[in-house]
């Protein structure tokens, strides 16, 4: 049975479906995906995903998830559905042009806040947001970072709502991860979906790592025309390490932990069956916490001892930076629309969902009496951890989270329950509606260059709004047509 038989029960109406119009008609950008998918048999459709997984497994295409009922942490292949995600041209560039619009202005933030403050004198931000927050670094205070940038590698994530307006969800601007999947998706999809693939006209992703390198070679110290970069990883045992070792291996650079690296001389240097060589550029994957025991965290066994002095001694540059944490915290997000206009003198491109900061009375007297309608998040947390989705929590929950609001109203801010909207996602040889958010990639050296299309993440149980991969969320290739 062909899916097109099944779209009699496919529900276009209680959210902005992104191939269907409400009337179940194609939206004119999808139709030659619907017609591919909708005239596929079931065992054909079931062939092509079997060697997806396939490929998935013999590359080795997994993700580690960490779950306090068992006792060994689970590595498998993140759900991949295939049938993308496809964006129209005018959409994408109103989405290319906020994310650029978003991330020059939290550069500039980070750069304010461990210089002059400006941003806190004028009265923007509360100055308590600020020095109490889990990310602020002191140490970063008055340093000059290589070129002013902080934030050399972000992802943004968008939702649309009801309506099909796009909003900006969260920053994730220390260590974002999914660019493996949204790479690898791309050549699974262009080689098992061939002939669809190059009739329709997409935006290619292709020179986006060389992108990547060449904003980590715009670091190097003293303008070096040939600097040796590395990819500094916790290790085996993290959950995105096959992404850590996919990047080192497309951008040519050195997968290295703390324990091959070494400080002397107020430098860092990689050891090798060459000796010392000096390292230039640091694009790291652990967090501020971890980088350097003598500087941070001392018992951290996965950083480099000294990695800081040679960071401020201007002999090593580290991407993202040390403290840019500051700006993706949950509580700052709420700003970014004064921060652009304060920094840009512009209007945001893209909206912020509705939020709620709780340390603020009236706010948190009017979220605790809502519980039930709102999103709750802890500010310094990610991944889809430490939140409420108060439209689908029980009594108990609802009630534990007040609790913990009033106790400390300073880690948690509120947001509307955002209408996600949805895409099609094949269950059994027929599409069913999955809600859906986009991770846009921005990567920032001389010139920022954000990815076309970015990393569509699909919320895989129906009726689920948590899309995050450590939550059970899988990926879709994004398709930007480039007419």
């Amino acid at each position: 049975m062909s899916t097109a038989t099944q779209s009699h029960y496919y529900d276009s109406h209680s959210f902005y479906d992104e191939m269907f119009e409400q009337d179940l008609s194609v939206r004119p950008h999808y139709e030659s995906v619907h017609r591919l998918f909708g005239r596929m048999k079931h065992a054909e459709l079931s062939m092509r995903q079997h060697a997806l997984n396939q490929r998935m497994l013999e590359e080795g295409i997994t993700f580690t998830l960490y779950s306090p009922n068992q006792s060994e942490p689970l590595e498998r292949t993140i759900p991949f559905d295939y049938i993308p995600r496809v964006i129209p041209k005018h959409e994408w560039d109103a989405v290319d042009r906020g994310v650029r619009q978003r991330i020059k202005a939290l550069n500039l933030f980070v750069h304010d806040i461990y210089h002059g403050q400006r941003i806190v004198a004028d009265g923007v931000i509360p100055r308590k947001m600020i020095v109490s927050n889990t990310y602020f670094r002191p140490e970063m205070s008055g340093l000059d970072v290589p070129g002013g940038v902080y934030i050399t590698a972000s992802g943004i994530d968008l939702i649309r709502d009801e309506k099909g307006c796009y909003y900006v969800l969260e920053d994730n601007l220390r260590s974002p991860s999914g660019f493996s999947y949204l790479f690898k998706g791309r050549t699974l999809m262009s080689e098992l979906f061939h002939d669809l693939y190059l009739s329709s006209s997409v935006q290619s992703i292709e020179r986006s790592l060389n992108y990547f390198l060449s904003s980590l070679r715009s670091l190097a110290p003293s303008g070096k025309r040939d600097p040796l970069i590395v990819l500094l990883t916790p290790g085996a045992f993290n959950s995105a390490y096959y992404e850590h070792t996919f990047l080192a291996q497309q951008m040519g650079i050195h997968l290295v932990e703390g324990r091959d690296l070494v400080y002397k001389d107020h430098k860092i240097y990689l050891r090798d069956l060459r000796g010392l060589r000096q390292v230039d550029v640091i694009y790291r994957r652990i967090d501020d916490d971890f980088l350097d025991p003598l500087a941070f965290h001392p018992d951290s066994l996965l950083g480099v001892p000294g990695l800081m002095n040679a960071y401020r001694a201007g002999n090593v540059a580290i991407a993202n930076a040390p403290g840019t944490g500051v700006a993706d915290d949950k509580a700052v997000y709420a700003y970014v629309p004064d921060m652009i206009r304060y920094y840009l003198g512009e209007e945001p491109i893209l909206n912020n969902v509705p939020t709620y900061i709780l340390s603020r009375k009236e706010e948190r007297d009017y979220v605790l009496d809502h519980l039930e309608q709102l999103v709750v998040k802890e500010t310094s947390l990610s991944g889809g951890y430490g939140m409420l989705i108060g439209p689908a929590a029980s009594a108990k929950e609802i009630k534990d989270f007040a609790a913990a609001i009033i106790r400390e109203p300073d880690r948690y801010i509120a947001q509307t329950t955002m209408k996600l909207s949805r895409a099609p996602v094949m269950v059994n040889g027929s599409m069913s509606p999955r809600h859906i958010d986009l991770r846009a990639f921005a990567l920032m050296g001389e010139e920022t260059h954000v990815i076309p299309g970015g990393l569509t993440r699909v919320a895989m149980r129906e009726g689920s709004l948590v899309v995050n991969s450590s939550q059970g969320g899988g990926v879709k290739d994004t398709w930007v047509l480039s007419r």
